[in-house]
C-alpha cells in the first residue's frame, strides 16, 4: 500500500507528531502553509539565510527567492512593501528580526495595515502576518530586550499573538496565516532552542487561552516565556497546598475572557504575570476586566519601569522571576476573597 498518496505534489511526507524546536516548529508550518497556498510570500533582512533565529531555514532553497524574498535594512520599506502585496492579493510574512525594529515600520502597519479594512468599506483587507520576537534577549540591552505586546494590543485592526511553545508556534502561525486581516505575531527571542512534541495535524484557533494546571486558590494569568516562571512558581505552591489554575492567554486579541473571567469567578483572586512593564501592561486590561465582570481580588506582576540593562546583574532588575510570582501568589491567598 502506498502511505503517501495522500501526499500533496511537493509536499514531504513526515510524523505527524515530532519533537520540534520552537524555530523548527514555525518553519515547519510556513513551508506546510506555502506548499498549500502560492500567495503566501516572505520578506525581511536575512530570511534567505534562514532569519537571525533560524525559524525560516530551507525556505529559499525550497521556494526560490521570488517568494522568500531578502531586502534591504529598511523596516519601512519592508513593511510598506508587506501591505502593499496583501492588497493585491498576496499573503506576505513580514520579518521585523526584533519588535525593538518594528518601531521603524510603525506608520505602514498603524496607518495602512491595521486602517485599510474599516476605511474602504472592507474593499480592501491586509492579510500579512508581521514577525516581530519580542521580550529580553539574554546580554542584548535596551534596544533589543524589549516586550511591546500591549501597544499592538491598543490597536483596532490587528490580531496580536504570543505563542508559548513549539506546538504554538505551528499551529497558531498556520492560523496566522490563515487569518486574512493583519497579524503582530509576537515569539519570545529567548524560546528559540525549546524543544517539545508537536502534532501538525492540531488546529488552534486565535483568541482561544489554554489551561495549564487547574485549581481552586487562585487564577493565574500569563503568555509567552514568562509562563516558564509561573509554571515554576506553580509548583513551589503545588508543595504548599496552593492549587492553581494557570491559563496561557496565547492571543493577546482577541483574548478569551470567557476562558479567564470563568476562571476568575470561580476562584475569587486573579494574579497577572508579565515580561513586559507593569505599568500599562497588557495585564491592567485583562484586571481591570475580572475587577469589573466578576470583583475578584486581584494582583499583578510585571517589570519595573526601567531600561533593559546590558550587564547582567542590571538584566536581573528587569526579570520577573519564580520567587516573585510565588510570593505574590501567596499574599494573594492570605487575603480575603472581595465578594460575598
Amino acid at each position: 500500500m502506498d502511505m503517501t498518496s495522500d501526499v500533496a505534489p511537493g509536499r514531504d511526507a513526515l510524523p505527524a507528531v515530532q519533537a520540534l524546536s520552537y524555530a523548527e516548529a514555525a518553519a515547519l508550518a510556513l513551508r506546510r502553509e506555502m506548499e498549500a497556498d502560492a500567495r503566501v510570500v516572505v520578506l525581511g533582512e536575512d530570511v534567505g539565510r534562514g532569519g537571525i533565529f533560524g525559524q525560516y531555514q530551507g525556505l529559499q532553497q525550497r521556494f526560490g527567492v521570488e517568494r522568500v524574498i531578502d531586502t534591504p535594512i529598511s523596516e519601512a520599506a519592508i513593511m510598506g512593501a508587506g501591505v502593499g502585496m496583501a492588497l493585491a492579493g498576496l499573503r506576505p510574512v513580514v520579518e521585523m528580526r526584533v519588535v525593538d525594529f518594528a518601531l521603524c515600520g510603525m506608520d505602514e502597519l498603524v496607518n495602512q495595515a491595521a486602517k485599510n479594512r474599516f476605511m474602504f468599506g472592507g474593499q480592501g483587507r491586509v492579510p500579512l502576518v508581521a514577525r516581530m520576537p519580542g521580550g529580553i534577549w539574554d546580554a542584548s540591552a535596551a534596544q533589543h530586550s524589549q516586550s511591546l505586546e500591549a501597544w499592538f494590543a491598543h490597536l483596532p485592526g490587528v490580531v496580536v499573538v504570543c505563542p508559548s511553545t513549539p506546538q504554538d508556534n505551528h499551529s497558531l502561525l498556520r492560523a496566522a496565516l490563515q487569518c486574512g486581516d493583519p497579524v503582530v505575531y509576537i515569539e519570545h527571542k529567548n524560546l528559540w532552542n525549546l524543544r517539545a512534541a508537536v502534532d501538525e495535524s492540531l488546529d488552534m484557533p486565535l483568541g482561544q487561552a489554554a489551561t495549564l494546571r487547574r485549581g481552586d486558590a487562585l487564577t493565574m494569568v500569563s503568555w509567552s516565556r514568562q509562563l516558564q516562571a509561573c509554571n515554576a512558581a506553580c509548583d513551589v505552591l503545588a508543595a504548599e497546598g496552593i492549587a492553581v489554575d494557570l491559563i496561557d492567554l496565547r492571543t493577546l486579541w482577541p483574548w478569551d475572557r470567557a476562558m479567564v473571567l470563568g476562571s476568575c469567578a470561580r476562584t475569587g483572586r486573579l494574579l497577572v504575570v508579565h515580561e513586559a512593564v507593569q505599568a500599562a501592561g497588557f495585564g491592567a486590561e485583562i484586571a481591570a476586566s475580572a475587577a469589573e465582570a466578576t470583583g475578584c481580588r486581584i494582583a499583578r506582576v510585571g517589570a519595573p519601569r526601567i531600561p533593559v540593562g546590558y550587564a547582567p546583574v542590571l538584566e536581573a532588575q528587569s526579570r520577573v522571576g519564580v520567587a516573585q510570582i510565588a510570593e505574590a501568589a501567596r499574599a494573594l491567598c492570605r487575603a480575603p476573597p472581595l465578594r460575598g
